[in-house]
């Protein structure tokens, strides 16, 4: 935390070995991407809009076309045809399988690309965002990242080996700085930010590769948002 070389450890080949994959890349993070999208967008077709009850003239004789409502629409106020409706669903099917594979893949990449760091612990005792950027400004210069620690261009995701209130407000305010516990780590995080910060990496190691055994066994028929 406070940029001083503490100990070494070996990356595991089974998390930052692997080949980069595009093609699955592209299609886990697309699809997680669907699956937060809210579909709000919605018009009314002409069995909701209001009023419409009667016919608006009579069949012939009026010299005007005939009309059946006013709930028509090619009429004004009448309904919408063809519009967007939120009944419709963008979300897409993700195997844990082809998830784990995606985050193995971003990670390798991430690590092969200088973009790893590692702490052994953040400790906060109060919230306080001047600590959270002292030590973002520290492993700046500790790992060479002039992005890390440049005012309005901070890019950094910051894997907490555990829920830390602390910690996740004080890293709260700095621009482009985000938190996720390792254990919910995802490809989409990942490649949004420039820099992985990974807390405690011999524990987050062990989380990860027990996710990826986990999958490697079951993980073809499960999937989800």
């Amino acid at each position: 935390m406070e940029g001083k070389k503490v100990g070494t450890i070996a990356l595991p080949e089974a998390l930052f070995g692997v080949s980069w994959k595009s093609d699955l890349v592209h299609q886990v993070t697309t699809a997680m991407q669907a699956n937060l999208r809210q579909n709000r967008a919605h018009t009314k077709d002409r069995a909701e809009v209001s009023g419409g009850g009667r016919k608006p003239w009579k069949q012939k004789g009026t010299g005007q076309a005939r009309h059946s409502s006013t709930r028509s629409p090619i009429w004004r106020h009448g309904g919408v045809t063809f519009g967007p409706r939120s009944t419709r669903d963008y979300s897409e099917k993700i195997n844990k399988k082809m998830r784990i594979g995606a985050l193995l893949s971003v990670l390798s990449r991430k690590a092969k690309d200088g973009e790893v760091i590692f702490v052994d612990q953040f400790a906060f005792a109060a919230p306080k965002t001047k600590e959270a950027l002292g030590a973002l400004v520290a492993l700046s210069k500790a790992a060479k990242a002039k992005l890390l620690s440049s005012k309005g261009s901070n890019s950094a995701l910051v894997a907490l080996g555990s829920h830390d209130t602390n910690a996740i407000k004080s890293f709260s305010n700095l621009q482009g700085v985000a938190t996720e516990e390792i254990r919910s780590l995802n490809p989409v995080d990942v490649l949004t930010h420039k820099y992985l910060i990974i807390e405690n990496p011999e524990a987050a190691f062990k989380l990860l590769l027990a996710r990826a055994k986990s999958s490697a066994k079951g993980g073809s028929a499960s999937g989800g948002k």
